[in-house]
């Protein structure tokens, strides 16, 4: 969440940051809340050091056989003030906490100004889309007739799911796989392999809970569907205090992901671009503060390697202040090129929080030398999103037949197949 002492220190700066989200000023009742909680506190103490005071003396006075019955009246009447006092700082104090937790992370200096998506800025490409001597199809399309069932899933589960047949399945096994290797292999991440039910807790500490409830699916035990490994990945160091050497930690994940999808009514509603359930490759750092601008650079690279690998064309976009993510101080967004679509559409975010979700985690570490600790950074990022990469091979990929040439780098986890259909 936010640091208390650097609103009090510089409400404006606070109230700005917010205001380039498109949030109203908070800082004066976030103030205000916390001037009577203060007042509260200062008079609980003044009380109670009262109240020793005084039990002091009765205690001598009684010693020496004198009168104390006015002291022992006033130390009732403290014992019955005292209480209130910590009941109203409890609850200004959870007040104070409810508005910090619905506010979102301060943007970055250098993130351009904007409202929505249509003020983020392109920063490079990669790539040059292949040219076709047919008209290429949508992945749905190809897919049907390449073992992608969208009639059967909606049968077992509705819609926003797809049952993957045969060399579906296998493609998109074979696409995590890749993945992973060169994420833990070449780029130094360590593996993991988590829960994918969580906590109230954790999902609070990466900031999917409270504001985001309706986005996530709950069981009937109270845990909560992961809606990326992002969540029990960085929770790995929630209440922890590191060690400076430890830094940076560096893991990655595949998973399934959960997504109720609560705001996308009417998007994407055909094809494997939006999905209740679906794979992705997730990366998350832990790092010294003075180093995630430098990390936030070196994810954002080891997310393009994947598609570099692949041959896919891309383009990387800064977020705009207001189309940041909640958490997110910083995101970059790669695009792939879908020529089904005629478009870059998203495939991977890589974000740096700064501190934010360290703060709601209670993730911190101790400098070299020092006594005091200090937020960690973290960072996330998509390494990559398995269903929209299996989309755009398909779709890149594609020939007059309907068939799809399988990339190179693939090659090697299908058996060298070179061709699928």
């Amino acid at each position: 969440m936010h640091d208390l002492k650097s609103i009090r220190d510089n409400p404006a700066a606070f109230d700005a940051g917010l205001a380039r989200r498109g949030v109203s000023p908070q800082s004066a009742a976030i103030l205000e809340l916390d001037a009577r909680r203060r007042a509260a506190q200062t008079t609980f103490q003044d009380l109670q050091a009262r109240r020793n005071d005084a039990s002091k003396q009765i205690g001598q006075i009684k010693r020496q056989g004198g009168d104390c019955e006015a002291l022992m009246a006033e130390v009732a009447a403290l014992k019955e003030q005292i209480p209130a006092l910590e009941d109203e700082d409890r609850a200004l104090g959870a007040e104070i906490e409810t508005i910090l937790a619905s506010l979102p992370n301060l943007p970055d200096d250098s993130i351009p100004d904007g409202p929505d998506e249509s003020a983020n800025v392109e920063i490079r490409r990669w790539g040059t889309p292949r040219e076709f001597d047919f008209t290429p199809l949508d992945h749905d399309a190809l897919g049907e007739k390449l073992g992608m069932d969208f009639d059967g899933a909606a049968r077992l589960s509705g819609a926003r799911f797809v049952v993957l047949k045969g060399q579906m399945a296998r493609l998109q096994r074979a696409i995590g796989q890749f993945m992973l290797d060169i994420q833990t292999g070449e780029h130094g991440y360590t593996e993991i392999d988590p829960p994918l039910m969580i906590k109230d807790q954790a999902a609070f500490g990466t900031g999917q809970l409270p504001k985001f409830s309706e986005d996530l699916f709950k069981t009937n035990t109270g845990h909560w569907l992961i809606p990326t490994a992002e969540v029990p990945l960085t929770n790995l160091v929630a209440d922890q205090i590191l060690d400076e050497k430890d830094l940076p930690l560096r893991m990655t994940a595949l998973t399934p992901c959960f997504r109720s999808e609560a705001g996308s009514a009417g998007k994407d509603t055909r094809g494997m671009i939006r999905q209740h359930q679906f794979h992705k490759v997730e990366m998350v750092s832990v790092v010294h503060p003075d180093r995630s601008d430098e990390e936030h650079e070196r994810m954002t690279k080891c997310a393009e390697t994947v598609l570099q690998r692949l041959g896919l064309p891309y383009r990387v976009v800064v977020l705009c202040a207001g189309d940041t993510g909640f958490c997110a101080r910083k995101t970059y967004d790669i695009e792939v090129w879908l020529p089904g679509q005629q478009r870059y559409r998203e495939i991977s975010s890589c974000s740096n929080c700064g501190e934010f979700q360290a703060r709601r985690m209670k993730a911190r570490f101790r400098p070299e030398g020092e006594k005091n600790t200090r937020a960690v950074h973290t960072l996330n990022g998509s390494g990559l999103a398995v269903g929209r990469t299996l989309v755009a091979v398909l779709e890149n990929y594609q020939q007059a037949d309907g068939s799809i040439t399988v990339p190179e780098a693939l090659r090697p986890y299908l058996g060298g197949v070179e061709r699928i259909g």
